[in-house]
């Protein structure tokens, strides 16, 4: 049987740099190789690459014309310093919050939601 594990999460998005930066800043990877199209991101236990698509639109959570099609719940220990950091590196917080006091769902760069817990178990 294969041993099949998590490799990488690809973000498509208009300009790749800057998201690559963002994503790179609030996981503390690294930018390991970069062109005008690919971007891809080293973390400790896995990768996160950003893709230029032409007439990316960013998804309009939660309004349903442009659907999400994922998102990514990170771990935190403090979810106030949490959402301050990733707010500094570009970050937006959405207008829409489900269930603040469990997670705050916030917008990357390129319009992606992902959401800050305290929920996850190591």
């Amino acid at each position: 049987m294969a041993n099949i594990r998590m490799g990488s999460v690809s973000l498509d998005c208009a300009e790749p740099r800057p998201l690559a930066d963002f994503w790179a800043g609030l996981l503390e990877g690294d930018v390991v190789f970069a062109s005008d199209d690919f971007v891809a991101v080293k973390l400790p236990t896995m990768w996160v690459s950003t893709v230029k698509v032409n007439g990316y639109t960013p998804p309009t959570w939660p309004e349903g014309d442009v659907a999400k099609q994922i998102h990514l719940d990170l771990a935190v220990d403090d979810l106030a310093a949490g959402v301050a950091q990733a707010l500094e590196l570009g970050a937006v917080q959405a207008t829409v919050q489900p269930a603040p006091e469990r997670y705050v769902v916030l917008l990357d760069p390129a319009g992606h939601p992902f959401c800050l817990t305290t929920q996850i178990p190591e």
